[in-house]
């Protein structure tokens, strides 16, 4: 598994950054996908994957990590060698995901969401933030924008 439970700061510089905070509900999850790709569209870079990694992270804030009251960051950087970082932070560091996600049974209808945030992207893990908040992160590996974009 590609999971890392402990993040090193990088020390690459942002080339671009999007940030949002958004409520903690299923139509916070929803704009949060819509938002990224429109977001990646207009740096010229492929978004499919990133939308999809987003709409996971987004939809688990939204389910376990829901605080009445509080809402959920959505960060989009892309570095200099064209990684784009995603992390969602919510307000329920008491809930964390688990280092190595198990497949549910063939029949539940969830609890597949962070095997295809582990599948779909190069590394993911989860920092712990100053209480009450915690980050869920995922990185991928990106064709870098071209110079007029």
């Amino acid at each position: 598994m590609n999971q890392e439970s402990v993040r090193t700061r990088t020390t690459q510089t942002p080339v671009r950054q999007f940030t949002i905070l958004l409520s903690a509900t299923r139509r916070g999850a929803r704009l949060a996908r819509l938002l990224a790709g429109e977001q990646l569209r207009a740096w010229g870079l492929p978004f499919e994957t990133a939308e999809q990694i987003v709409a996971e992270l987004a939809s688990n804030a939204e389910l376990h990590g829901h605080v009445p009251g509080r809402s959920f960051r959505l960060a989009l950087t892309l570095t200099e060698t064209a990684t784009l970082r995603i992390e969602v932070t919510d307000a329920r560091a008491d809930r964390h995901p688990p280092a190595e996600p198990q497949p549910p049974s063939p029949e539940a209808e969830s609890g597949r969401g962070l095997l295809l945030v582990a599948a779909l992207s190069d590394r993911w893990g989860t920092d712990l933030r100053p209480a009450p908040c915690k980050t869920i992160w995922a990185e991928i590996g990106t064709t870098p924008p071209s110079p007029h974009s």
